[in-house]
């Protein structure tokens, strides 16, 4: 009871410092209390790598709560570099974004904004150092209120506050759904902690527990069907808030889904746990794509692309969970460390895409790609930051996202090999490469058509890079990405200790199984570098001394062309769109072109797709809130002797129930 006590306090302190202090200085002040507390996790998480042993941080006990615990590992220690990495990266951030909008919001109005930017990582850090049980959930309770008061930063818009009300009652739901999973542990074991777990399903059936806590932490992950939260909370967000939430908190569901899958152990169950997990990824990873290739806002474009990642990382814990089941360590140790790599690797490239369109929405007010064209010439860098981030999440080499699904690849082909489940791993191979293939195809349709050709509005043709706050946070992903990318078998010597937790292979053990392939692509991405300089050094000695002359692109034939004349982000999607009409649902505003105008009138056509399953799920929700309002009104009487005799019913309810021992 005392530890919920001492950091409620804390907590409190660090609100009443950020409200005290100046306007100017609560982004430093945030970014202080951010970067010290990730400088302390960060270096005891090096060190736990390094040393490979779980370190107890906190022993609290009470008549409420019962015994509770907070231990670093391997595996929590690797989640600690992750939420510091990226909480750092999107406060100092922050300072750059919000600078315009400090004019326009009251000073309560932003210390609320800091408060809740600071409460998300010190929650999210105690959700991966929390051992389970009540102390998990405290945390993962602050983590889903903090980030909630984050997305309602700009509350005025009726579509921040709708987007924000559906989260909320998404995480809700999923915060049931745990609840009810450690409870039911606690009553079968007497403990609510993940070692609690273990022994669980060691002793009752354990699938349906599976079940439950895989809906409850795939809530926050943006698990299919649960993900339809994402695409609306992220471009209502700020971009530095989505940032966060997508390339780190949505992390801590996967966390719990690790340590699920973890508690497992070596049951029979584990094998049908993996076909779950593998087919669940599937699923998450093709619907997320389709969905990003066909969405027309960079933002929303960006919310679906992460639960595609969040598909690509379940697919490598089903062909980890396959392997183990089967006794295939190479399979277990490829597919676990792909997934592990891929979440650090996620948490690097979408950090830099969201901040990238942060920058567009600051300079040019608009994150709409019919609205955008030619940006790379007029911001340069965010350009050529945009363009590392996009080439990283196509997986393309030299960067981080080749090795990560290099490794998952890896397992799958051993498992095929090796006769491991051929059938789920053939089907897990075949939505990897249609996955990374629609991959392509969406950034390249966000970056051709956003970052090239002419400006199509004169915010663009007028538009200024940002500041160098903001691009100097942008750095630190950056350097995670070539980081990875460059030196594959140095990243992912640190994730074999963070997968110790899965498999019985010491960790010098599964350095060694797979340090032949991160070797050989290690050389290959520093060959490439090479190959594209060299080639860069030739041009330059060639068109030394020639007339070089620039004229427009040919205009199959046209001789009056202008800045309409270009690829949209519909046309460029239109032959996917024709194919996965019956995901989405479409909205028209305007009037297109007929067939018979031979002369066209200006037109003006906009186009949406909207997720059939966000209606599907969302709609319940509304009506059932709709209805619970309309009984509730009628309470309302205006009379006094009406409510005390409510405030009476409910005391008489209360003693009835205790006195059946019924709470």
């Amino acid at each position: 009871m005392m530890f919920f006590l001492y950091t409620l306090i804390v907590l409190a302190a660090m609100t009443a410092l950020l409200f005290a202090v100046p306007l100017r200085a609560k982004g430093l002040t945030a970014l202080v209390l951010i970067g010290g507390g990730a400088l302390w996790s960060c270096s005891m998480a090096g060190g736990t790598l390094l040393k490979g042993q779980q370190t107890l941080l906190w022993l609290a006990s009470g008549p409420l709560f019962g015994g509770d615990s907070g231990s670093m590992d391997t595996l929590s220690a690797l989640f600690v570099l992750i939420i510091g990495i990226g909480s750092v990266a999107s406060a100092a951030y922050s300072r750059g974004y919000l600078a315009g909008e400090l004019p326009h919001k009251s000073p309560a109005h932003v210390s609320l904004h800091y408060t809740s930017l600071v409460a998300m990582y010190y929650a999210m850090l105690g959700v991966v150092l929390s051992d389970g049980g009540y102390s998990f959930l405290f945390f993962w309770e602050l983590m889903t209120v903090a980030s909630f008061l984050l997305i309602l930063f700009e509350a005025e818009r009726r579509e921040v506050r709708r987007a924000a009300l559906s989260y909320l009652i998404m995480m809700h739901i999923g915060f049931i759904l745990l609840l009810v999973g450690f409870v039911r542990v606690e009553t079968a074991t007497g403990s609510a902690s993940f070692t609690a777990l273990a022994e669980y399903f060691r002793t009752q059936p354990a699938l349906p527990l599976f079940l439950v806590f895989l809906a409850g932490f795939g809530m926050k992950a943006g698990l299919f069907p649960m993900h339809v939260w994402l695409p609306e909370a992220h471009p209502a967000a700020p971009s530095h808030v989505s940032a966060l939430m997508s390339g780190v908190m949505i992390k801590t569901g996967i966390y719990g889904i690790l340590r699920t899958t973890a508690a497992l152990g070596e049951l029979p169950v584990l094998h049908t746990a993996g076909v779950i997990l593998l087919a669940a990824g599937i699923v998450t990873g093709l619907w997320g794509i389709i969905l990003a290739a066909m969405q027309n806002d960079v933002k929303r474009l960006l919310a679906y692309s992460s639960i595609e990642n969040i598909g690509v990382i379940l697919i490598g814990i089903g062909v980890a969970a396959l392997g183990k089941a089967s006794g295939n360590q190479y399979v277990a140790l490829a597919g676990i460390a792909g997934a592990l790599l891929h979440t650090v690797n996620h948490s690097f490239f979408k950090s830099l895409l969201f901040f990238g369109a942060g920058n567009l929405l600051t300079a040019v007010r608009t994150t709409s790609l019919d609205n955008l064209g030619g940006v790379a010439r007029h911001m340069p860098m965010t350009g050529m930051l945009f363009l590392v981030g996009t080439a990283a999440i196509c997986a393309l080499p030299p960067l981080n996202g080749f090795v990560s699904e290099l490794l998952i690849y890896l397992g799958i082909f051993d498992g095929i090999a090796s006769g491991c489940d051929t059938l789920a791993a053939a089907a897990g191979l075949a939505a990897l490469a249609l996955i990374g293939g629609i991959a392509l195809l969406a950034f390249t349709k966000l970056y051709g058509t956003a970052f090239l050709g002419a400006p199509r509005t004169h915010e663009v043709a007028e538009a200024r890079e940002v500041d160098n706050i903001r691009i100097a946070a942008m750095a630190l992903p950056l350097a995670g990405i070539l980081f990875v990318g460059l030196f594959p078998g140095l990243a992912t010597a640190a994730i074999t200790r963070a997968a110790s937790f899965f498999l019985r292979t010491p960790a010098d053990a599964a350095d060694w199984l797979l340090s032949p392939t991160l070797q050989t692509a290690g050389r290959t991405a520093w060959l490439l570098l090479i190959v594209i300089w060299a080639l860069y050094r030739l041009r330059r000695r060639l068109l030394r001394g020639r007339p070089v002359s620039e004229g427009p692109t040919w205009g199959c034939g046209f001789t009056a062309p202008n800045v309409r004349m270009q690829y949209t982000g519909e046309s460029f999607s239109e032959g996917l769109q024709s194919i996965a009409t019956s995901l989405t649902q479409n909205s028209g505003e305007g009037a297109p072109v007929q067939k018979g105008e031979i002369f066209p009138r200006t037109h003006s056509f906009d186009i949406g797709h909207r997720d059939r399953i966000g209606r599907l799920f969302s709609a319940w929700w509304v009506e059932l809130l709709r209805r619970i309002n309309a009984r509730v009104m009628r309470l309302r009487t205006g009379k006094i002797n009406h409510y005390i005799l409510f405030a009476l019913a409910f005391l008489a309810l209360v003693f009835l129930l205790s006195l059946f021992n019924l709470i």
